[in-house]
């Protein structure tokens, strides 16, 4: 052993101070130390073998490529006669990772980089990756300004040579922006350009978007918009000469300098184009967005640029250049913009694909489809066809991606991935409505019936004032032209009191028959025929309803029941350009109903109605949208039958209050009031007695309905979370009349309780509240909080809703 240990030391010495060593042949090759590492594996990577001559620069090499394995963390090199010893140390093995002290950075995000660093469970513990991850995480803090942030790695050794590792933080606050000062602006004053930062010193309160904590990122974008806000006023030489930032002794203050060069206001005096053209310079000369010598706008120039990709991508031309190259004129202040276009290859579709659709058949996204294959790649066809995947309401998300085929220059692949959404289930179960109380609902409800695009409906419902059996069916392809097909077939009893309506019954069955066919991409027309048969029993004698019963007399059984058939006809269009099915943030849906019972039906009536949904997103990021709901609807009946003329039927009126009209309102409990005649003289005094109104609702024949609502995103939900929540505040305003009222002929007073003019469109009511959207597992919940701002005597209040079935 004394020999071994004194040629260590000599070689060691050799190895160090560069004296000359004796060589030698390596008759075999020992390595001491090994537990969790094979022999093997640490013979694999050393570069000396046995039978190779030793000298002092093999020896470097050797320990340089065991510390290059990541596997130890000490290694000695020692020669025992005609063998090669190695001494190694192991590096630990991480047997757990954990996180202390993190409220900026959630633990996954932590992981994430620490998996990119190679720092995972299982894997050799390099103390130089660890102290390199600590400084980027501090320097992480740094950028949003917590420049008191400390993080330290805690590693506890373990037997077995293990260790554990433990990240610990202190974060410390974010330094507040003490002051931001500007030099060199002439033109705009210091207030008009802070108006374009986030960051500001003293955020308004009514500016929920500026900040005055300190972050690195956040200024960089405020530098670019200050940037934009002198282009787009024609400062094309505007330059930010130098950035500066203190930050306080204490590090809780930060002290922002810019320096700036505002330079000349320039105007435009021609616009060239330049480059392979494809002979559209007549369509890209229609984008300049300049009149002669107008004044330089940066905004405007992005847009022409962005008008011509779009030119261009709709071509094939998927991955053009074009840039703007501006040539100043220095004495007159002007600029021609040359405008250097590169189309590039245009470019052709081999394959589009579909990931993600687990249940949904391809044909069913494929037919939606206005991209084909085999032809070239058109922009707006792509962006069209994830748009009609959106809108058909069986996917949470619709994304698109383009794949260069490998070995082309000139072809790709379009990969559709979505994420499906519960577009129906079978089920069996108890729900609950505060409009519809406890109600009771088995059956089968899927509009992606088996993954085939097409509805299917078989359910039985039964709630405090309902019984409904129904089957429902619709082909939306029936053929290859995109008419749609469907059918219905219905049995219903309904109990109007146990609704909040004047109190009488229907017992109802009936079957309809709907055509549907597509005019464009985004309208579309449905032509339906139907038959209804209605059996209204325990009729109430109030005064609306009595005209309609002395027309239907020759309807009306011994037992004082009305039985009408009716046949009707339905016109229907709609459009949606909604950005997509659930939880949209954009766009438009609007639809125009109108429905007739034809000539000779036992009830002659019809019916109009026209609905809209916009939205119009206050973000880029559409976090915040701003939706308007309306609804304008009127009916009446037409001609005549025996000399009478043919009445609107009651019970076909419109109602308001609940969730889906007027929200702190209860269920169809706004509007005109029922009204009897009273002959008792003491209760009326007069000859001809009296009218008297309830506090039972009977509906109108016509409505008007509005609603503004502030969508904005959900406090402490998750991004994955807010694709299936949705928070909002609302306004709800609501007009419910009968235009064939008329209170003056009553012999009652305007203005008594319950009684006013029924006719008036002007009897509005009001309210606001906060409202709650769960796409949840079990289908949407719905939740309202609501207050009246406007109502009448009568009407009933209903602070909270709770909906299990449909949303907004």
């Amino acid at each position: 052993m004394a020999i071994k240990q004194t040629l260590l030391a000599t070689l060691l010495v050799t190895s160090v101070s560069a004296n000359s060593a004796q060589d030698f042949v390596v008759k075999d090759i020992q390595i001491e130390g090994l537990q969790r590492v094979a022999l093997g594996a640490a013979l694999l990577n050393m570069p000396i073998r046995v039978g190779d001559t030793v000298n002092q620069k093999d020896v470097a090499d050797i320990i340089r490529a065991l510390y290059a394995s990541g596997n130890y963390e000490d290694v000695n090199v020692a020669r025992d006669g005609d063998v090669l010893v190695i001494s190694v140390k192991e590096r630990p093995t991480i047997a757990s990772i954990s996180f202390s002290g993190n409220s900026a950075i959630k633990d996954e995000q932590l992981q994430q980089s620490l998996d990119a660093a190679g720092i995972r469970e299982g894997e050799a513990l390099d103390r130089t990756t660890l102290s390199s991850n600590e400084q980027a995480l501090e320097d992480f803090y740094y950028s949003v300004g917590k420049y008191n942030a400390n993080v330290k790695a805690v590693v506890t050794p373990l037997p077995r040579n293990r260790a554990d590792l433990k990240f610990v933080f202190t974060e410390g606050v974010s330094a507040k922006i003490e002051q931001i000062n500007f030099i060199g602006n002439q033109v705009f004053t210091d207030d008009e350009l802070l108006s374009r930062f986030n960051l500001n010193v003293d955020s308004p309160w009514w500016n929920f978007l500026a900040d005055d904590k300190y972050q690195k990122q956040v200024l960089a974008g405020d530098i670019e918009a200050l940037r934009s806000y002198y282009l787009d006023r024609g400062y094309l030489k505007f330059d930010i000469e130098s950035s500066q930032v203190a930050i306080s002794p204490d590090k809780k203050g930060v002290y922002i300098t810019l320096e700036l060069n505002e330079g000349l206001p320039y105007t435009v005096s021609d616009v060239v184009f330049r480059g392979d053209l494809i002979d559209k310079q007549d369509e890209f000369e229609a984008l300049v967005p300049f009149e002669a010598d107008e004044t330089y706008n940066g905004t405007r120039v992005t847009g022409m640029e962005e008008g011509i990709k779009r030119l261009l991508g709709e071509s094939g031309y998927a991955y053009p250049q074009v840039r703007t190259i501006p040539e100043f004129d220095d004495e007159t202040q002007q600029v021609v913009l040359n405008v250097q276009v590169e189309p590039g290859n245009r470019i052709y579709v081999r394959d589009i694909r579909f990931t993600g659709n687990n249940t949904t058949k391809d044909e069913v996204l494929r037919r939606e489809m206005r991209q084909m294959e085999s032809s070239w790649l058109n922009a707006k066809a792509l962006e069209t066809s994830k748009s009609r995947l959106d809108r058909l309401g069986f996917f949470e998300t619709v994304d698109v991606q383009t794949v260069r085929v490998p070995g082309t220059d000139d072809q790709v692949d379009v990969v559709y991935t979505v994420k499906e959404a519960n577009s129906g289930n079978i089920n069996f179960g108890v729900g609950y409505g505060s409009e519809s109380g406890v109600s009771f609902q088995v059956g089968l409800q899927q509009d992606n019936f088996m993954g085939s695009g097409n509805r299917v409906g078989i359910s039985a419902t039964m709630n405090d004032y309902q019984k409904n059996v129904s089957l429902e069916y619709r082909d939306p392809y029936w053929n290859l032209d995109g008419v749609s097909l469907g059918g219905k077939i219905f049995y219903d009893e309904f109990e109007a009191s146990e609704a909040g309506i004047v109190d009488y019954t229907n017992e109802s069955y009936g079957v309809s028959l709907t055509w549907g066919f597509p005019f464009d991409e985004l309208n579309r027309f449905e032509f339906g025929v139907g038959y209804t048969h209605n059996k209204i029993g325990n009729l109430s004698p109030y005064q609306q309803v009595e005209k309609f019963l002395e027309a239907q007399a020759k309807n009306i059984d011994s037992n004082g029941a009305l039985n009408v058939d009716d046949f009707d006809f339905s016109l229907n269009w709609i459009r949606n350009n909604l950005n997509r099915g659930y939880f949209p943030t954009a766009g438009n849906y609007q639809s125009a109903f109108f429905k007739a019972t034809v000539p000779g039906s036992d009830v002659q009536y019809f019916k109009l109605q026209y609905d809209l949904r916009q939205y119009f997103p206050l973000t880029k990021s559409h976090d915040f949208s701003l939706l308007f709901r309306g609804r304008l609807g009127y009916g009446n009946g037409y001609g005549k039958t025996d000399g009478r003329d043919n009445l609107y039927p009651f019970y076909e009126n419109y109602y308001a209050g609940g969730f889906t009209t007027l929200r702190g309102f209860g269920s169809n409990s706004v509007g005109p009031k029922a009204v009897y005649r009273e002959t008792n003289t003491e209760t009326c005094p007069g000859f001809n007695g009296c009218d008297i109104a309830t506090d039972d609702a009977v509906g109108g024949n016509a409505i008007a309905l509005g609603s503004l609502e502030l969508i904005f995103p959900t406090p402490f939900a998750s991004d994955e979370a807010r694709s299936q929540v949705r928070t909002s505040v609302f306004v709800d305003v609501a007009s419910l009349w009968d235009t064939e009222f008329d209170y003056r002929q009553g012999g009652a007073s305007y203005g008594e309780k319950y009684y006013y003019d029924y006719a008036d469109p002007s009897n509005y009511r009001a309210s606001y509240g906060l409202a709650l959207q769960w796409v949840s597992p079990m289908g949407p919940l719905v939740f309202s909080l609501a207050k009246p701002i406007k109502k009448y005597d009568g009407d009933d209040e209903e602070f909270f809703t709770f909906t299990i079935g449909r949303t907004f």
